[in-house]
């Protein structure tokens, strides 16, 4: 009989609310929002894709933070993706409130049109996703959120951009090398 050759790691019991940090796949967004005038940015870590065609985003916002409304009742956004350039600007706008402070003015970002939206992008970020609320059925009782996204911008350059990945207790996660395994998927996967 055969046995594998991998690893059988030692675990131990750990804390539930820490979880997290193993868990958050996802690469920290900027979300931008504009609702009566007035615009916002918020730092965002729980995401995810739920679709491809069309493209459909879901996210999890606090019903305390001040983009919260904003994203609610305009009932769109943009989803902003940040290189490590912006790593210490990501983390500062997280704590900072736009209920007080014009983070676009702060932290020296440029709002950008949107083509489809009438939230800003933030040129700034290496790509940009406009989305419109297909479902806000749960936002009011779990703050989930699930968007399509309408309209996409990327940077032609880098391919692939370096990003950064929450980790919990102020640790982060810099996107590394890729390894592709093309060869191994099906032709209807790619």
């Amino acid at each position: 009989m055969a046995t594998n050759a991998f690893v059988k790691y030692r675990k131990k019991d750990f804390p539930t609310d820490e979880i997290r940090r193993f868990l958050e796949p996802g690469p920290i967004v900027l979300v931008s929002s504009a609702w009566k005038g007035r615009m916002n940015i918020m730092t965002m870590g729980w995401h995810m894709m739920m679709g491809f065609s069309p493209a459909l985003f879901a996210c999890y916002i606090w019903d305390q933070n001040h983009s919260f409304e904003m994203i609610r009742r305009s009932r769109e956004c943009v989803i902003n993706l940040p290189t490590t350039e912006l790593l210490d600007i990501a983390i500062d706008i997280g704590n900072c409130t736009g209920a007080t402070v014009d983070k676009f003015e702060r932290f020296e970002l440029t709002a950008g049109r949107a083509t489809r939206v009438d939230a800003p992008l933030i040129e700034e970020c290496y790509a940009n996703f406009e989305c419109r609320l297909l479902d806000g059925s749960r936002a009011r009782k779990q703050n989930f959120f699930i968007w399509e996204v309408v309209k996409a911008h990327v940077a032609s350059s880098p391919k692939l951009p370096e990003t950064f990945h929450y980790r919990g207790n102020g640790e982060f996660m810099i996107s590394g090398k890729t390894v592709s395994r093309r060869s191994r998927f099906l032709e209807q996967n790619l």
